[in-house]
């Protein structure tokens, strides 16, 4: 058995020895070096570009907007974002002018040879910018995407509530400050075709965007990943950018381009989380039965669409959390600022739609008196409930087990009562979240990227797995080796990761939302079915059996009168006897699924994750910095593949979470950020890391490999509400907005 086991990581020797190796170590020959200048100004026209007539302007290429040959743009949803500014900027940090030159230092004096005049214009730094007379620095449209969310009669349900609960929270930007900077390596071809190499989640993002920019066919652009250190969906999109410049340099130049990105350029010019304006509003009985729910998010989509929409999508499907209410009304909208793009960070927008969410439970608890528990317990969702977008959950409904076991495990009931008593300037408190996440892409998304995968024999009589899916620190080429070991019977010595390269591999779609377990797992399951399948029909002709007799297990295969054989012997045979041996499989939805992509009404996912936290703080009343002490979770995720690894993302994400709900914050000046160092942006280290017990609830997906569901992102979304409520256990400052500064626990204590 292979599935369930806490193997070994698979690259994990070659990441701790110094073997791996990422795009900065590679070099070619003649290889020259890529650099951007790019705008100082939030908003406003380019007046002219001069170039200083004391720099020898031979030795170096510059690229500009002229250069590029069919479509200026970063392909995505919308067709809005330009890879170069033509004549206006939009942000702080735009790319306008490219240089490549043969040495790093080199590139870098050109870069500081041009000067740029700019005509200001006025603009929108914030959402409430965005929403007020500034919104005319958009045109007549400073709305991105809008969604409206509706159920039952959410104006009658108000009427016949007997409490009412009103909130407002806001939530700022987050970096995910992978280790890895952003880095390529752009090759031109003699015949115009271009391989792409380097750091990012989605090869075939970037292979439609090299193709739109160039024109090119898909024989005529080939991109591999290589060792990738850490993505958090902050290299889902972004990449494309960066291998779209470093691609036109190396066609001017006509040498490998290498572009790194130093950490603050990484970090001023990325994609961050979007920050959230959410306002809810909530009609009860009296001992807290949800009637009617209204909630209005606002998201900060920054300069161009991005990821913008399917962000604001996951955030208002997500609005209410894992409870049950009859009426419910979601409007979310995602605007434009001057400030850079955001897109894709783990969790997706529902970190910031959790954090509202359940601060307005512990809100209303308060409200009426009771304990978050028994609210929570009333309200929420179990199978054969109702979502709020109207899915009917048939299977694989996890709640209770996740709020019970947390519960338990913390002594949460007594303990918030206990804490209520401080004994000296040591304030301790506990706070609880409970929350879910939908697996895979929203609605009918999977069915229009049918996910391909496939595995193949190779000359070794190894099975080697052929996918899109990236490994980007989480697992994934460990866990789909345990599963076609498990599938096929045989040992992971006997199961090889084919490399992550177009020309070879299929579409798996990207590696995000929680799918890669769970959508691209499940059609490695099913190619590696196929596999054995085609194994026992070739030995039944060998042996002149019938198919149904032929067995493989623990690397052998049986048959009636015949000793058991070798599987890898006897796949080196087929292999010599028949060539090459390769079968795929496609995704396909679980039966009943049904969207309303208009209405936005139906099965928004196959099945949801669950969990819950429980945080527990220490807060000094003189400075009012906070310790954390101790987190327990629990998390539904269907079935762990490998116990391990899922306890190392679940722990990875909360601490992420932790730093998203104390300490991360960004901080800007005119549409620049100020603190794009590990110095200056706080984010935990191990040294503040905190006791963690991690569980695991199994509750099977059946339509997933061996039950398995989404792991990635849940762990992201509970940790901040958790740590707020605790902050809110420990001092009664009861906190809206996150980080949890100790400047803020001292407002909310003034204005308590």
């Amino acid at each position: 058995m292979a599935v369930g086991k806490s193997i070994t990581r698979t690259e994990g020797r070659d990441k701790v020895t110094g073997k791996a190796k990422y795009i900065d170590d590679y070099t070619c020959p003649d290889m020259w070096y890529g650099k951007t200048l790019r705008s100082e100004i939030a908003h406003g026209r380019i007046i002219s570009i001069n170039f200083s007539d004391s720099f020898d302007w031979s030795q170096v290429v510059v690229v500009d907007y002229k250069d590029i040959p069919v479509k200026n743009l970063v392909a995505l949803i919308f067709d809005d974002q330009p890879l170069l500014a033509e004549s206006v900027v939009k942000h702080v940090g735009e790319p306008i002018i490219l240089i490549a030159a043969p040495s790093k230092e080199l590139a870098e004096r050109a870069i500081k040879n041009i000067e740029i005049t700019y005509e200001a214009f006025p603009a929108a730094l914030s959402i409430e910018e965005s929403l007020s007379v500034k919104a005319k620095i958009f045109g007549d449209d400073n709305i991105f995407k809008h969604y409206t969310i509706t159920r039952g009669s959410v104006a009658d349900a108000f009427q016949s509530a007997e409490i009412v609960v009103e909130g407002s929270y806001f939530v700022g930007h987050q970096e995910q400050l992978y280790i890895e900077t952003n880095g390529v390596i752009a090759t031109t071809k003699k015949d115009g075709s271009i391989i792409i190499q380097g750091s990012m989640q989605c090869p075939y993002y970037i292979h439609r965007a090299i193709k739109e920019i160039f024109g090119l066919s898909d024989e005529q652009v080939v991109v591999i990943q290589t060792v990738t250190g850490g993505g958090f969906g902050g290299k889902e999109d972004f990449p494309s950018v960066v291998a779209g410049h470093a691609a036109l340099l190396s066609r001017k130049c006509g040498h490998p381009v290498k572009i790194v990105y130093e950490r603050g350029e990484d970090f001023a010019a990325s994609t961050k989380r979007h920050p959230a304006l959410i306002k809810h509003r909530t009609g009860l009985t009296r001992d807290g039965q949800l009637l009617a729910t209204e909630v209005d998010i606002t998201f900060d989509g920054g300069a161009y669409c991005t990821l913008s929409p399917v962000v604001l999508s996951r955030g208002v499907i997500h609005a209410i959390g894992p409870y049950k209410c009859p009426n419910v009304k979601i409007n979310g909208s995602v605007v434009a600022t001057n400030t850079p793009p955001n897109g894709a960070f783990r969790g997706f927008g529902v970190p910031q739609a959790c954090f509202a969410g359940e601060m307005h439970m512990e809100k209303i608890a308060k409200t009426l008196g009771i304990s978050s528990v028994e609210l929570r317990r009333k309200n929420m969702l179990r199978e054969g409930d109702i979502t709020s977008t109207g899915q009917k959950l048939l299977y694989s409904v996890g709640t209770q087990e996740v709020l019970d076991t947390v519960i338990e495990r913390s002594d949460y009931l007594s303990r918030v009562e206990e804490y209520k008593n401080p004994s000296d300037n040591k304030c301790r408190g506990i706070g609880l979240s409970f929350f879910y996440h939908g697996g895979g892409f929203t609605g009918s998304g999977e069915e229009k990227i049918k996910g391909k995968a496939a595995v193949e024999l190779d000359t070794h009589g190894q099975v080697k797995i052929l996918t899109a899916s990236t490994e980007i620190g989480q697992g994934t080429k460990t866990i789909f080796r345990q599963i076609v070991a498990e599938e096929l019977g045989i040992s992971l010595d006997s199961v090889i990761f084919g490399d992550t390269d177009t020309s070879k591999v299929p579409d798996s779609g990207p590696t995000v939302a929680s799918r890669t377990c769970m959508v691209v797992g499940k059609v490695i399951q099913m190619a590696a079915a196929n596999l054995k399948n085609e194994i026992k029909k070739l030995v039944a002709q060998k042996v002149n059996c019938d198919i149904s007799q032929v067995e493989i297990a623990n690397g052998q295969i049986s048959c009636p009168d015949v000793e058991k054989l070798s599987f890898t012997q006897t796949a080196i045979e087929c292999v010599k006897e028949h060539g090459e041996i390769k079968t795929m499989a496609q995704y396909s939805s679980p039966p009943g699924i049904k969207w309303d992509e208009i209405n936005y009404t139906g099965d928004a996912y196959p099945v949801f994750s669950y969990g819950a936290d429980v945080v527990e703080v220490e807060v000094d009343m003189d400075t009012y910095e906070v310790k954390i002490t101790k987190v327990i979770t629990a998390s539904d995720i269907g079935k762990a593949i490998n116990p391990a690894m899922a306890e190392g993302q679940i722990e990875g994400g909360m601490v992420q979470a932790l730093g998203y709900g104390l300490c991360e914050e960004v901080v800007w000046r005119d549409g620049k950020i100020l603190n794009n160092r590990f110095t200056n942006y706080i984010i935990p280290t191990a040294l503040d890391i905190p006791e963690m017990e991690t569980i695991l609830v199994e509750k099977p997906y059946p339509y997933g490999p061996y039950g398995a569901k989404g792991l990635g992102e849940l762990p992201m979304d509970g940790g901040a509400p958790a740590l707020v409520a605790a902050i809110a256990n420990a001092t009664g400052a009861f906190i809206t907005e996150i980080p949890a500064t100790p400047e803020r626990i001292l407002a909310a204590l003034e204005a308590k």
